[in-house]
């Protein structure tokens, strides 16, 4: 097997981070149709194109995009150890690029990063947002998954695959209201939700219109305070209101230990899913292969 040529991989990782041939070519000294040449033959070496040309700019293939990140970690070490051999170890890991639904619960986003924060070999950079944004990050390589509670949109083009990676029935959760209810009556679903006080995930929750229809067929009007769409502001709310909330129990698990809010009624008909949302790759991250059963 032919060897990696570091010099033309140098070449390519200023050219990566300026995103044009010929300010790339002023910092390196050489003539941009050289070193067209030399990314060519890097290419040639790796089998793999590294680049593709957008409105005139220069933008990474996902080899490209995977070929970067391996150089930064190269040309990092290099730096390191000139710091180490200074008297200062530094020790860089691979990074996973976690991207997650800004409304997303909290307690399951850690409890799915958990087993990955127990490797040590491995760090990991998790970003919040809303999701169009994660899946344009994760378009252009800059995410490796997207954590969300609704599949991605379906779009052949798009090249995103959402795996469903847990799934919970909805509850009805409130504050327990005296020892008799610490010891807990059942709600009875849907009839004891008449003219009650609801805090509900908004309209645009996955759940929402089953759950509506529920209500509908079975002709019961609950009085409706809050609708949201912020698992952390539900269960804040369900805290300090009092009122019945619609939620899956992860979202409020130490409350249901603790005893601060008690489990009114289940919905196992109501499941709320959670997705891994990734893009159709050659290379996966190798982090992700154990967590989400990719090859």
């Amino acid at each position: 097997m032919a060897e990696l040529n570091f010099h033309h991989l140098r070449y390519f990782w200023v050219v990566a981070h300026q995103r044009q041939l010929t300010r790339a070519a002023e910092i390196l000294h050489v003539s941009p149709s050289a070193l067209s040449i030399q990314l060519r033959q890097l290419e040639d070496r790796l089998g793999h194109a590294l680049f593709e040309r957008k409105n005139r700019r220069l933008v990474l293939t996902e080899a490209g995009r995977i070929t970067l990140v391996h150089a930064d970690t190269i040309f990092k070490s290099g730096q390191e150890l000139i710091s180490t051999l200074r008297g200062g170890p530094m020790v860089s890991r691979p990074v996973l690029r976690v991207g997650a639904v800004a409304t997303l619960s909290r307690n399951f986003q850690i409890g799915w990063l958990l087993p990955l924060l127990k490797d040590q070999g491995l760090q990991i950079r998790l970003v919040s947002a809303q999701m169009r944004e994660l899946l344009s990050q994760l378009s252009s390589h800059s995410l490796d998954v997207v954590l969300s509670n609704e599949a991605a949109p379906r779009d052949t083009a798009s090249g995103w695959i959402s795996r469903r990676i847990a799934q919970q029935s909805m509850s009805l959760v409130s504050r327990p209201h005296g020892v008799a209810a610490r010891r807990s009556r059942r709600l009875r679903f849907p009839d004891d939700l008449e003219g009650q006080p609801l805090i509900l995930p908004s309209e645009d929750s996955a759940v929402r219109p089953a759950f509506n229809m529920m209500l509908e067929e079975a002709g019961v009007r609950p009085q409706i305070l809050a609708e949201v769409d912020d698992m952390a502001m539900l269960r804040l709310l369900a805290r300090e209101t009092g009122a019945l909330t619609l939620v899956p129990p992860v979202v409020v698990s130490d409350e249901l230990k603790s005893g601060v809010l008690i489990e009114r009624c289940t919905l196992s008909q109501l499941q709320e899913n959670f997705y891994a949302i990734t893009m159709r790759r050659r290379f996966a991250h190798p982090a992700l292969r154990a967590m989400i059963g990719l090859s």
